[in-house]
């Protein structure tokens, strides 16, 4: 198929602008704490210079919650493909970061280069992957058309077009078709989703519906001893947590949490913001609901009204002290976060209406009686209260959302054997 002039126009644009769009990323990379060496892989320059001898599946996402999500797929895969090595590129230097802490075998980690010819060629040149898998809406033309040009077999996982892309792709068939052309599986997060795939011109034989990722993610790490030495300092306080919270969302939860006070004066809230480097802005705003607090980024422990948990890759630890956990970026049309790590954890979830983004996994949960949704700060309050004053409710929560984690393990075989086929990559595995 011929290139269509969209396509060529944004190839003759990425070249002029590759020097502004490098200035730009490497300046915010090295910002982050990023070394120089690594921040030069967004130009195609790898800063790992090892390619195994095995064929090398290459897995992009765009930030955290989508690089996070495909570690289990990726350490299934690697049980199925003993000698396949692994490639995550992502473009945050917090993705990076989390990655780190939670690599499967067999896997690098690198930054994604910029979508312009030179960085992609210098990328593809050394890497040579042999099997190429993007994570939800990463679709990033010439990384797409320059990669299948190399004759590597492609997929599309946890697939998701937003309402504002949807009109834009539907304005541009022929450009549309181009691109989901490249693909070899499409697997959608949900049947609509897989009907809204087919009706932008996705290849209609090679869509799929799958399922969401981050809710078959792996479990979050746990440091026993944090949390041992969190529990002796708690000492049978009761405790709830308010997690990835965004905005906004502060003020209410520290509002519900100071009525709470008042019939559970000993009660202890986590508070965990979803970006951390918020945390002064979010100690301001506990220092103005007149609550007493610490801080986890400054050595402190939970010996407050409310425990500001400021840092990176210690959610497992706060989701282990607690029975159930809200979850934040549901109060305000945001799009929620992923219930299925709570569930792993073995805690009940709470959460706004909000949940665009997990709207499957939550309906499962709550129906269940893993989860519990609620419309407002009253509902939140009066739902905690009545879990405190009832621990055998709490307790069954609990017992559902052990269950609901334990009963996704075969969707994700069934995945990774359908990428295997897809990918060709079934020889691997014999």
């Amino acid at each position: 198929m011929r290139p269509p002039l969209l396509y060529r126009c944004y190839v003759a644009a990425t070249s002029i602008l590759v020097p502004f769009a490098s200035w730009w990323t490497l300046r915010k990379l090295r910002r982050a704490g990023v070394p120089a060496l690594r921040a030069f892989e967004k130009l195609g320059h790898a800063s790992e210079v090892r390619r195994g001898s095995g064929p090398l599946i290459w897995f992009h996402a765009a930030s955290v919650g989508e690089s996070l999500s495909v570690l289990a797929l990726i350490t299934r895969m690697g049980q199925m493909l003993p000698r396949a090595q692994f490639l995550i590129t992502s473009g945050t230097a917090t993705s990076a970061e989390l990655v780190a802490r939670r690599m499967p075998p067999r896997c690098l980690h690198q930054f994604a280069p910029l979508d312009a010819p030179g960085p992609m060629k210098r990328f593809l040149k050394h890497w040579r992957p042999d099997a190429a898998v993007f994570v939800e809406s990463e679709i990033w033309p010439q990384m797409l058309r320059r990669t299948r040009a190399h004759g590597t077999p492609m997929a599309l996982v946890n697939a998701r077009i937003s309402a504002g892309s949807r009109k834009a792709w539907a304005k541009r068939p022929v450009t549309a078709r181009y691109l989901f052309d490249v693909f070899d599986l499409i697997l959608t997060q949900n049947e609509t989703m897989a009907e809204t795939m087919i009706a932008l011109n996705a290849p209609t034989e090679r869509v799929a519906s799958g399922f969401n990722l981050k809710s078959l993610s792996d479990p979050l790490p746990v440091d026993d001893h944090t949390v041992a030495d969190m529990r002796g300092t708690l000492n049978g306080r009761p405790v709830w947590v308010a997690a990835s919270t965004h905005p906004g969302e502060e003020e209410i939860i520290l509002d519900v949490h100071a009525r709470l006070l008042r019939k559970h004066p000993d009660l202890c809230l986590i508070l965990a913001p979803r970006h951390p480097d918020r945390s002064s802005a979010v100690a301001d705003i506990i220092t103005k609901a007149d609550l007493s607090f610490t801080t986890r980024s400054e050595g402190d422990t939970a010996t407050a009204q409310v425990f500001l948990a400021d840092t990176l890759g210690e959610l497992g630890n706060w989701y282990a002290l607690a029975p159930f956990v809200f979850l934040g970026g549901s109060l305000h049309p945001i799009g929620g976060h992923n219930p299925f790590e709570v569930a792993q954890s073995g805690a009940m979830v709470l959460s706004g209406s909000h949940v665009a983004n997990f709207a499957e996994t939550f309906d499962e949960m709550a129906a269940a009686g893993a989860a519990i949704m609620v419309a407002d700060a009253k509902a939140l309050e009066t739902q905690i209260d009545g879990l405190l004053n009832d621990p055998k409710r709490c307790s069954a929560g609990q017992q559902s959302a052990r269950r609901f984690a334990e009963s996704k393990s075969d969707a994700l075989d069934n995945i990774a054997e359908r990428l295997i086929h897809a990918l060709k990559l079934e020889s691997e595995a014999q």
